[in-house]
């Protein structure tokens, strides 16, 4: 895998979302925001999160998604249960991922991040598949982008999201970034 120089990942699913727009010139992509998501809630492997990133949710089919109506949100990517990557937005454009925020006296964190959210919710573990393509994922942008923060939804948004939810293991998550010294 490999990231090119229009910001998309190689050899991964790209689903082109419309929920985006330009980031300001010259501004650096420094934090990745880690979130999670499950269409219908605590349900996973359907349709319902790609048909929400795209705008093509059926209303009709599950009584939560009448509360979606007319909210356009999108993630730059998606790391499904059995670990398949799923690009919506390119990172070099502003996916609408992190809504009213602030990370580190920076408010509009979508200016300055990229959206991972993982299939899943507050209430299950995450999967080895999605730990390992997460490692995976965030040493690629690392290498691409100039991140020097990662956060949770939760903490850009306190109060108002709890993703990635106290099942998220951040202990895991993080050794897996730290170089083999074996």
């Amino acid at each position: 895998m490999k990231i090119n120089t229009n910001g998309w990942l190689s050899g991964v699913r790209k689903v082109v979302s419309p929920n985006y727009d330009h980031r300001s010139p010259g501004g650096k992509i420094d934090l990745l925001v880690i979130h999670n998501i499950s269409l219908p809630p605590d349900q996973f492997g359907g349709p319902g999160i790609v048909a929400f990133f795209t705008n093509q949710l059926d209303h009709d089919a599950h009584p939560y998604y009448e509360q979606l109506r007319g909210v356009k949100v999108s993630s730059h990517f998606l790391l499904r249960r059995d670990g398949e990557i799923v690009q919506f937005v390119s990172c070099l454009q502003r996916a609408w991922h992190a809504g009213v925020s602030s990370w580190q006296g920076r408010a509009r964190c979508n200016d300055f991040s990229i959206g991972i959210e993982l299939e899943g919710s507050d209430f299950v573990p995450f999967t080895d598949r999605q730990y390992a393509a997460l490692a995976r994922l965030t040493r690629l942008l690392q290498r691409a982008y100039w991140i020097r923060s990662i956060a949770g939804h939760s903490d850009i948004a306190p109060g108002r999201k709890t993703d990635p939810g106290p099942y998220f293991d951040w202990t895991r998550y993080r050794a897996s970034l730290k170089p083999y010294t074996g």
